[in-house]
């Protein structure tokens, strides 16, 4: 069946409905929240559709239980087999435990433990393979081979984008009035659906909307291919956004992406974790930095768009360590915290006077570090890092600035 807009590659809209009919049965319907912060940004209404909040943390149980629901009863006899790092494997996990199929996830060796027992608890054989995704992968597919187990793609498949183009129903039930959507993409799965879903569902209520896709600065694979006409290669550098790292886009999903998508920006992970901040500061919400992506772009102002904007926050599955280390980094972005250098005259009371001076600036001193050891000091001469809390730019200025009315020359060193 093709679709009223004449892309044949896209799953028809009927074929959406069917699989939200479907999906019902295992996932939930995700809230919609209005976000004055990144409302800000764009000058008018802004709202984050929390996949976050999804079972399993993601969006991806949409894809994996569509797409297990079509095999026939010999194929789920042989069970199912994927490879994963994360929220594909723990979708597949749980959509096969809930149809009594087996699974076997292969994960790469390093897999951060939360997904790993995550994957585990949802009753799938775990098998830990390879360093890198790329052999992982091939390991599952060699396991496919094998024994017959179905292999369950992540997001190049047409059952696996019409899962996760439900989304893109669900927020025009929410927000009729949305103009723009801003979807993370990794491979294309998600953008592939929601693009499908909702541009097909404009055009039968008579408006138009906008898809902007969002991608790393690290791994933006989709940009060169539509440039070149066809899906390219590109070498993925290491980012805290793992889940849309991926190098190489989807044949189905490019073909979708390059007629239904408007435009595709991309975010570095300094934007990302500053939104990553802001999303747990401002609207109370966990989310992994993949699913911060499109949040990320439209406080770093790439996103530009004239009406109801939706952000899709895909996921929210990340390693506490990893967060701690995020939010420090994103307090870093927004100069709510701070390491200064000061060069002191090697005399008593010199760290007293400047622990003294910050602090009547109303800046919290979190650390000290005092030292006569470093390469081109003069001699006399000692420096002090001192790590500051502030209010943001402005009040980081304020302190700098006033350092130097009493003879310093500060230096902000992260």
């Amino acid at each position: 069946m093709t679709t009223p807009i004449g892309l044949a590659a896209a799953p028809s809209l009927q074929e959406i409905e069917r699989a939200r009919a479907n999906v019902s049965q295992i996932a939930k319907i995700t809230p919609i929240e209005r976000s004055k912060a990144l409302g800000a940004e764009l000058g008018h209404e802004v709202f984050i559709k929390c996949e976050n909040l999804q079972r399993t943390g993601a969006y991806k149980v949409r894809g994996a239980y569509t797409k297990l629901l079509s095999l026939t009863d010999e194929e789920r006899a042989h069970g199912v087999v994927a490879a994963s790092a994360g929220n594909h494997a723990q979708g597949v996990a749980m959509a096969a435990r809930e149809l009594g199929v087996d699974a076997t996830i292969f994960m790469p060796i390093g897999v951060a433990l939360p997904k790993l027992q995550a994957t585990r608890r949802y009753g799938a054989e775990v098998r830990l393979e390879g360093d890198i995704f790329d052999r992982t992968l091939a390991a599952a597919k060699a396991f496919s081979a094998e024994t017959g187990a179905t292999f369950i793609p992540p997001y190049d498949d047409p059952k696996v984008i019409a899962g996760a183009g439900t989304i893109g129903l669900e927020i025009l039930d929410q927000q009729p009035d949305v103009e723009t959507v801003v979807v993370p993409i990794g491979g294309g799965g998600l953008i592939s659906g929601v693009a499908a879903a909702v541009k097909q569902k404009a055009q039968l209520l008579g408006h138009r909307i906008r898809v902007v896709g969002v991608q790393s600065d690290r791994a933006s694979s989709y940009l060169p291919s539509l440039e070149a006409g066809h899906p390219v290669t590109v070498p993925v550098q290491p980012s805290i956004a793992d889940g849309i790292a991926v190098g190489r886009p989807g044949t189905l999903n490019f073909e979708i992406i390059r007629d239904l998508v408007d435009e595709i920006v991309t975010v570095r992970d300094e934007e990302i974790a500053r939104a990553i901040v802001l999303m747990l500061e401002r609207a109370k919400l966990v989310v992994e930095p993949a699913g911060a992506a499109a949040p990320a772009a439209i406080l770093a102002g790439k996103v530009h768009s004239e009406g109801t904007t939706v952000a899709i926050a895909s996921g929210g599955n990340i390693d506490p360590l990893l967060l701690q280390q995020i939010i420090q980094y994103g307090l870093v972005e927004l100069s709510r915290y701070a390491t200064i250098s000061v060069m002191l005259p090697d005399r008593p009371g010199q760290l007293q006077i400047i622990s003294e001076h910050v602090a009547g600036q109303d800046a919290n001193v979190v650390e000290v570090l005092h030292t006569r050891h470093g390469k081109g000091f003069d001699i006399g001469a000692v420096e002090l890092q001192i790590s500051v809390e502030t209010k943001g730019e402005e009040h980081l200025q304020q302190v700098l600035g006033s350092l130097r009315e009493i003879g310093y020359d500060p230096q902000i060193v992260r």
